[in-house]
């Protein structure tokens, strides 16, 4: 039997087609996890949801964190701290997680992305202590009912042969390209509609090898999924490349097979026109982090002049130990209002900053399935109650980002629901919220 839903009456369901359409008092047709049709006076037998006083969205899409991290909010030396001292206050800390810590992290991070309007989350794990493994995350998309792009990271030059991890976090790396093949041929899943998909990330420049980088790109072509890592966080990565390998990330990057429409990387903060222009040619993306890097001090990411040249940039929450929230909504208004600090009051509009949202984290993940509202496409829907407090007064409510709620009245992903009126309903918050704070308070114990 079909599974159908009609979301009816919208005040405004911005599309993110390829004309970008707003359309008034429009509705949404889902049948079995597909959008049927978008319009006017749509009619079906379908269970309702009425969307009046509401703007209805692309489910927002996130393409850069590492869920673990949720553990280890606001933990006391590593608030203040640069990119490197903030990793070896916390890299202890997270030396003592196992499989129940990285689970539970999961689950709270991704609850609270779904929250926020976040359909489709990719999540970057590169330690694996005591038997962690990357299953653990994907079980926990699974009980939200996220689609979920997990990367399998890696570490593997510890600190006694000049890298940043202590050596208890780093693993060797033939075993690291062995458990890339389980994880690949276990779970990925390359059709269109897929909920869940394999990427595989080393962790940066300054954590693994050349050789593991490019065996890793190898691999990955040879599978066919994507690659991920983080790249010219801050003056210090940059400092660090110079050094070590006497050039600019983005020369490493490309000299490794670290470019291309497979390949996405995270920050990008320093990146210099030369890497922009590379970038934009070789089709690769970027996963931009604005409130972390606020956070970490690491600067402004050029994403205005990245836009310009054609690069394809999508949003990222990174891990709330250096961001602290997981919100994505509120992840595309600090992307819009640093573009704005850093170029003016014109740089980046509210209307193009949630683009980048929906639509471009989709694009950046290779999904172009996903982050629009069109006929075909998948039922991955964010429906904003715009009649509350946080929208009263707005002559624009479809300016979502300049005054607009920042948790979502209801969210779909594949036609079910996941969020509904402002309740997650595939899992018990308050029993995973206590679980996290009873591991939270063992790790603070010590």
């Amino acid at each position: 039997m079909s599974r159908e839903t009609l979301i009816r009456n919208a005040d405004i369901i911005l599309t993110m087609d390829d004309r970008r359409r707003e359309l008034a008092g429009a509705d949404i047709l889902i049948r079995d996890g597909i959008i049927i049709a978008v319009g006017q006076g749509l009619q079906s037998g379908a269970e309702v949801v009425d969307a009046a006083g509401c703007i209805v969205t692309p489910g927002l899409v996130n393409t850069h964190h590492h869920l673990y991290q949720t553990l280890t909010r606001a933990v006391p030396g590593a608030q203040d701290a640069l990119l490197f001292g903030w990793l070896k206050a916390l890299y202890p800390i997270w030396a003592r997680f196992g499989p129940e810590e990285m689970r539970v992290s999961a689950l709270v991070g991704l609850a609270e992305l779904a929250l926020s309007g976040c359909t489709l989350s990719s999540d970057h794990l590169y330690l694996y202590p005591n038997g962690a493994r990357l299953d653990d995350t994907i079980d926990a998309a699974r009980e939200i009912g996220l689609r979920f792009h997990a990367t399998r990271g890696a570490m593997s030059i510890g600190e006694s042969a000049g890298g940043l991890p202590p050596d208890g976090l780093v693993e060797d790396e033939a075993a690291i390209l062995d458990d890339c093949i389980r994880v690949i041929d276990r779970y990925h899943d390359p059709a269109e509609g897929a909920m869940l998909r394999i990427g595989l990330a080393p962790c940066s420049p300054f954590s693994v090898s050349r050789a593991l980088m490019r065996d890793t790109a190898s691999l990955a072509r040879d599978k066919g999924v994507m690659l991920h890592t983080h790249l010219a966080e801050n003056d210090e990565d940059i400092a660090y490349s110079l050094e070590k390998f006497g050039c600019r990330p983005g020369q490493y990057a490309e000299d490794l097979g670290w470019t291309g429409n497979d390949v996405w990387h995270a920050h990008c903060v320093k990146l210099d026109a030369a890497e922009i222009e590379l970038f934009a040619r070789s089709g690769t993306g970027v996963a931009h982090c604005p409130c972390s890097n606020c956070r970490l001090g690491s600067g402004i990411a050029p994403v205005r002049a990245m836009r310009d040249a054609g690069v394809n940039v999508g949003l990222g929450v990174d891990g709330s130990a250096s961001n602290d929230a997981g919100n994505i909504v509120a992840e595309a208004r600090q992307a819009m209002l640093l573009q704005r600090v850093a170029r003016g009051a014109d740089a980046m509009s509210a209307r193009e900053a949630l683009e980048i949202a929906t639509r471009g984290g989709a694009d950046v993940l290779g999904r172009d399935d996903c982050g629009r509202i069109m006929p075909g496409k998948r039922a991955d829907i964010a429906i904003w109650d715009v009649s509350g407090i946080d929208s009263a007064g707005s002559w624009d409510r479809a300016a979502l980002l300049l005054a607009g709620p920042s948790r979502v009245r209801d969210l779909f992903v594949e036609g079910r629901q996941v969020v509904r009126d402002g309740g997650l309903v595939t899992v018990d918050l308050p029993r995973l919220i206590e679980a996290q704070n009873r591991l939270a308070r063992a790790l603070a114990a010590g």
